[in-house]
């Protein structure tokens, strides 16, 4: 298969000023995608701006012949997305992918965490990914198309340090799902990846020795943007998927059910759940819902089998 083109198509690129999504950006740019280079220019923890890392990307992009244009302003408030958004706009008349990367780390677990911490990865992590895709939306739902990928983390999966960064990708993903459905009728996909690179959100403050330290451990940014191209490509076979990807792995990550135990005689007790707890965990049998009411249906699928059956159906 040829390598995929990107050759009229407009991506915007949020937190791309370094790392994961000045990879993200440059590959795209590389494909063909006219790029805004969106990145405040913050610390890895959120403090402070800086104009200078949007704008050494679109330098990096344009001096390899592809086409970009730096933006700075902040995901994490409802103009700042808009804003974004009509960079695109403004620059290139169109916008047709939306790749959120944008996102800080400030460690902290139970019971030192405090509630400024959560405060902020949520609107960084899941009110930036929102306000971009609020804000683009009208413009896919008008033009019968849109590619979006947002970015989760293996983070939910917990660590006792990340409580505020996991609960923010956690809620990344529930938005991706519900978009997804939204999206369906108007040529809209939405996806997730959860990156594993070693950037300097993973504790190394200077950019050059984690890029050093990235390419020695084999997790440099760039092994993560081949699945972002997929994802963002008119191609792509999926819609409200997570992928993972990174030192040369790719893999699926989803939200399955298992068939449980069903309890038909009477009210159940709490003696009667004890009594099955193995059947209601076994994973043999488990199933992958497509959505709440796919689940709906096969989690209470049992209710109305009993309902056919006491009608003599």
């Amino acid at each position: 298969m040829s390598e995929l083109s990107f050759e009229g198509r407009v991506a915007v690129v949020t937190g791309a000023g370094r790392g994961i999504g000045r990879a993200h950006a440059r590959l795209l740019a590389e494909l063909g995608a006219k790029v805004v280079v969106n990145d405040l220019g913050g610390s890895a923890d959120g403090e402070g701006a800086d104009a200078g890392p949007a704008q050494k990307v679109v330098d990096e992009i344009t001096a390899a012949g592809g086409t970009a244009v730096a933006d700075t302003h902040d995901v994490s408030t409802e103009e700042g997305g808009r804003a974004i958004v009509d960079t695109a706009l403004n620059a290139y008349g169109r916008i047709d992918v939306l790749v959120n990367n944008a996102g800080i780390i400030k460690w902290g677990g139970l019971p030192d965490v405090d509630l400024a911490n959560l405060e902020r990865h949520l609107a960084v992590h899941l009110l930036g990914s929102f306000t971009t895709l609020r804000a683009a939306w009208p413009h896919f739902v008008e033009q019968g198309y849109g590619r979006v990928v947002l970015t989760t983390s293996a983070g939910v999966f917990g660590l006792d340090n990340n409580l505020s960064y996991a609960a923010a990708k956690g809620g990344v993903i529930g938005l991706a799902r519900s978009a997804k459905l939204a999206g369906e009728p108007h040529g809209i996909k939405v996806n997730l990846v959860a990156p594993a690179a070693l950037t300097r959100m993973g504790g190394i403050d200077d950019e050059e020795a984690a890029e050093a330290a990235a390419q020695q451990a084999g997790m440099p940014s760039e092994a993560v943007s081949p699945i972002v191209a997929v994802l963002a490509h008119e191609s792509c076979p999926v819609s409200g998927e997570i992928y993972a990807a990174g030192a040369g792995r790719f893999a699926r990550f989803f939200i399955g059910s298992t068939e449980g135990y069903v309890h038909r005689d009477g009210p159940a007790t709490a003696a009667d759940v004890l009594r099955n707890w193995d059947a209601i965990n076994d994973e043999k049998g488990y199933y992958v819902p497509s959505d709440l009411m796919a689940w709906s249906g096969a989690f209470l699928g049992h209710q109305f089998t009993s309902h056919d059956e006491e009608s003599g159906r």
